[in-house]
């Protein structure tokens, strides 16, 4: 049951020192980021969202996905994700196959496959170093309260 008092703690603005967490968090979670990008894209000439894409194509689809299928799981704009699969496909990292009512197919190809698996052991290596080697002794807590953000959210399509 909500009470007046929460209820009015939740529409407050945030004070000084749940301010000082907000930034905490978005410049961890932003530092955490840029390693990743940074390590993934050193060794694989990859960028994040090309991880993505050829995470998603070869985990979930054995390298070959139906394009909506593969932005409903990324859940991206059909833009965004037609602008990206291009410039993939620019590079050689993907091709397209015309299907039966306009649908396209989205294939791995022999390139992106060994990209993605340059950049796997880097975003491993870059995931440890950059998070997992600071939860600390608390682990347990720590994992518990991001578990319950990451429940908490309304979508879990975002994995990888």
């Amino acid at each position: 049951m909500e009470t007046k008092a929460y209820g009015e703690r939740m529409t407050a603005p945030l004070d000084d020192a749940e301010m000082a967490r907000w930034i905490a968090w978005k410049r961890a979670v932003e530092a955490v980021d840029a390693a990743v990008a940074h390590e993934i894209h050193s060794a694989s000439a990859l960028s994040v969202p090309d991880f993505s894409i050829l995470s998603r194509l070869i985990e979930n689809g054995g390298g070959r996905m139906p394009q909506h299928e593969l932005g409903l799981m990324l859940d991206w704009q059909r833009a965004r994700l037609s602008r990206q699969l291009s410039r993939m496909a620019e590079r050689g990292l993907v091709s397209r196959e015309d299907g039966p009512g306009g649908r396209r197919t989205i294939l791995a190809s022999d390139a992106g496959r060994s990209a993605l698996t340059a950049a796997r052991t880097a975003h491993a290596q870059a995931v440890r170093g950059a998070l997992l080697a600071h939860a600390g002794a608390d682990r347990a807590t720590f994992w518990a309260a991001v578990d319950a953000i990451a429940g908490a959210a309304p979508d879990s399509r975002h994995k990888g």
